[in-house]
């Protein structure tokens, strides 16, 4: 048994067929995974939080294979980054407590990605929104792949709860043209280049 208890799973796919210029040589696809659960810390000040990270790590894996499933598989994702929302009975520091189980759990099933996953996190009344922040998997200056998705929930995350994100993309932005290092040239040797 988890120990956290989980209200809802929220899942969106975004195609993106062209943005007023030609269509690309196949659509761009931003898929987000959003998870419901209860904040244990809400509503005070509580010391020790680390503990909260362990159980949610399952949950961060069955996400990022979700994402996976949902673009295609690996070899189709290009792109992720991760973020969470914080109901107003909670403070900032209990969605840094995703860090670790989302990202390491999106490096997991992508086989263990050089790049470290961009985040996010705010507090937010219910039916907030958060742009997550998108960079390529194994290279964060590869500009083409600076990217965000809007995620939210209409009825989350409720005062008590926490509204975790991850979020996966296939490729560079349409019609990205703004330069920077492109992805055919990843060193791959830092997570930078």
């Amino acid at each position: 048994m988890p120990e956290y208890s989980l209200r809802k799973l929220v899942f969106s796919l975004e195609e993106v067929l062209h943005e007023g210029g030609p269509p690309p040589p196949r659509p761009y696809r931003r898929a987000s995974a959003l998870a419901v659960v209860a904040n244990p810390f809400a509503g005070r000040y509580e010391p020790d939080i680390r503990w909260f990270m362990e159980p949610l790590k399952p949950l961060g894996l069955q996400m990022a294979q979700r994402l996976v499933a949902m673009l295609g598989g690996v070899d189709q994702v290009e792109g992720y980054g991760k973020g969470a929302m914080i109901g107003e009975g909670g403070e900032l520091e209990h969605g840094a407590l995703w860090h670790e189980p989302g990202g390491y759990a999106m490096r997991e099933v992508l086989n263990n990605t050089k790049a470290i996953v961009p985040s996010t996190k705010k507090v937010v009344g219910v039916g907030g929104r958060l742009d997550v922040p998108i960079t390529h998997i194994n290279a964060s200056y590869v500009r083409s792949h600076f990217d965000s998705m809007e995620v939210g929930c209409p009825d989350a995350p409720r005062r008590a709860e926490l509204a975790l994100i991850l979020v996966m993309s296939n490729g560079a932005r349409v019609h990205n043209r703004a330069g920077g290092l492109d992805a055919a040239h990843i060193k791959g040797e830092d997570g930078l280049r």
